[in-house]
């Protein structure tokens, strides 16, 4: 496991099979897409894995803005085909 990774570890997933991605607590719920570091937080991995997930196309990104955002459907997507 990666250095930087091992800080992240103790971040649990959420449970998203019923209900779909759910805003870490106390983010705005009207979110539509997400930074790297906010998507690492809601799937419980380090930013370096959604960065590998974007490589390997797995995971399909905003690049509009000078920022990396993850659209909310999108992860939703992620999670619903990669079962």
């Amino acid at each position: 496991m990666s250095r930087d990774c091992l800080a992240d570890r103790d971040h649990k997933p959420m449970n998203t099979m019923t209900t779909g991605i759910q805003p870490p607590s106390g983010a705005d719920h009207g979110r539509l897409a997400y930074s790297v570091q906010e998507a690492a937080r809601l799937l419980g991995v380090c930013d370096k894995s959604i960065r590998r997930l974007i490589l390997r196309g797995l995971l399909r990104p905003s690049r509009a803005l000078r920022h990396i955002l993850i659209p909310k459907d999108e992860l939703e997507r992620f999670l619903r085909d990669t079962r």
